[in-house]
């Protein structure tokens, strides 16, 4: 059943400043259908209504009595790195300028304001917003169109592999699913029974690389009282199990030789017999074996059997890496966002932009089993409605250390000049002259530069 959109709930403004008059004129210049005007005169009364209600808008003065916007400012973000914070200062300085959007701020405004430049920022937010909630609802959509038996993807290469699911699960005797660690194989196994005309009986999983060498024939296929030493009663095999349904070979390649070569009988006769007895049992089973080694690698060096091999590659299915399936990203952080929102009962909405230029170019050694994981970990650890940088597991914000040019190859032209004159200001301790210089501009343009800059430290999401 496909998810309910959603109705966007009215945006809230907050205007933290101790100026009653100030206040007083920003209630009646913004107060509009589908946005809700909150004021408070303290940091302390702005940041408990920040906490209390939630709003997507702040005006933060920079001077306030007990505690400094800049201070309130980086409490606000870490809290909430969603939340969009314009600065607003009686006294405009670069030096001041860049410390706010530095420390997350969406934009900076000088006293007295320009009503025409307050209506059309925040005009702007909030259709910023509106398009938030669309592409959400919109995401939704895609994520029930894009899901295939429990398998989220819209890549070329997996819909190869669901349609070569859907032609051969009716028919199949045995199967072989290729493919790295963590890229779905026994999901893709699951799909297979599921599909088949024995999707109401058993499907049983055996992780052949835990197989202990001597106990893997009685795993497989059982054994009889005093067969061997602690064999007290007679036992059936996985196997027997299985008998009228499936059965996961997962990691076949971790098979030892003499397994290989009974489990080779048992698909040749499809007969098993218990260990320590005369008798065999006919089965009749199904068999999906998965490995992330190059099996034919294996056989071509004498370690796995290559009559095997052909006897369960009847039916040969290979998964793509999830970094050659990219284009899949965004559907699987939005689903397993939604799945650990909802077991941690949190409002979680999704990533920053940042977060989410950090997840695009990182190599995801660990495929899709990997993303899950980092997910949850930051699910876990994420305080505010979005997942930020800080909330990603060490590997991935160290990795945000090292590949900055990695991440701005994903920023439009407008944003990397943007940053750039960040760092030259940075670097000229604010001089905006001789930042003009460096940069072969005006000093008017780097005030417009400074205004318009938007740097999504601030957690605004696409």
């Amino acid at each position: 059943m496909n998810a309910p959109k959603t109705a966007p709930a009215p945006l809230k403004l907050l205007a933290i400043d101790d100026d009653p008059v100030l206040l007083g004129l920003i209630c009646e210049l913004l107060q509009q259908e589908g946005l809700e005007v909150l004021t408070a005169q303290t940091a302390e009364e702005g940041f408990d209504l920040f906490i209390q209600a939630h709003p997507r808008i702040i005006f933060l003065d920079v001077v306030l009595p007990s505690m400094g916007g800049m201070e309130l400012l980086e409490r606000i973000v870490r809290v909430d790195p969603g939340a969009n914070v314009i600065l607003v200062s009686g006294h405009y300085s670069t030096e001041s300028a860049v410390e706010a959007i530095q420390k997350g701020a969406c934009d900076y405004m000088t006293k007295p304001l320009d009503v025409q430049h307050l209506r059309a920022r925040v005009a702007s937010l909030i259709a910023e917003s509106e398009l938030r909630h669309r592409t959400l609802n919109l995401d939704q959509e895609l994520l029930q169109a894009c899901q295939f038996e429990g398998i989220v993807s819209r890549s070329p290469l997996m819909l190869d592999v669901f349609t070569r699911i859907r032609r051969v699960a009716h028919h199949f005797k045995t199967a072989l699913i290729l493919g790295a660690t963590g890229t779905g194989k026994e999901l893709v196994a699951r799909s297979l029974h599921r599909l088949s005309p024995v999707a109401s009986q058993k499907f049983v999983v055996c992780n052949c690389s835990t197989l202990v060498e001597n106990l893997a024939e009685s795993e497989l296929f059982g054994h009889v009282r005093g067969a061997f030493t602690g064999a007290i009663q007679d036992r059936a095999g996985l196997f027997e199990s299985a008998d009228g349904g499936v059965i996961f070979l997962d990691e076949v390649g971790e098979l030892s030789p003499a397994t290989q070569a009974k489990l080779l009988r048992v698909l040749q006769d499809h007969q098993v017999r218990r260990v320590g007895s005369p008798l065999s049992r006919r089965v009749d089973v199904r068999v999906i074996a998965a490995t992330n080694r190059d099996l034919r690698a294996l056989v071509r060096e004498g370690q796995f059997r290559e009559d095997l091999y052909y006897r369960l590659a009847v039916v040969e299915i290979s998964l793509p890496a999830l970094a050659n399936r990219r284009e899949d990203l965004p559907l699987l952080e939005r689903y397993f966002i939604d799945k650990f929102a909802a077991e941690y009962n949190k409002p979680i909405s999704g990533l920053t932009r940042r977060a989410q230029g950090r997840m695009a170019t990182y190599p995801w050694p660990g495929n899709v089993r990997e993303l899950e994981n980092v997910i949850g970990n930051a699910c876990m650890m994420a305080e505010g409605k979005f997942i930020d940088i800080n909330d990603l597991p060490e590997r991935l914000r160290a990795a945000t250390r090292t590949d900055t040019s990695m991440d701005e190859a994903l920023f439009s032209l407008e944003e990397v000049q943007r940053r750039h004159v960040m760092r030259v200001l940075e670097r000229v301790g604010g001089n905006k002259a001789r930042a003009a210089e460096i940069l072969g501009v005006g000093r008017a343009t780097i005030y417009q530069l400074l205004s318009r800059m938007r740097l999504e430290k601030s957690g605004e999401t696409a």
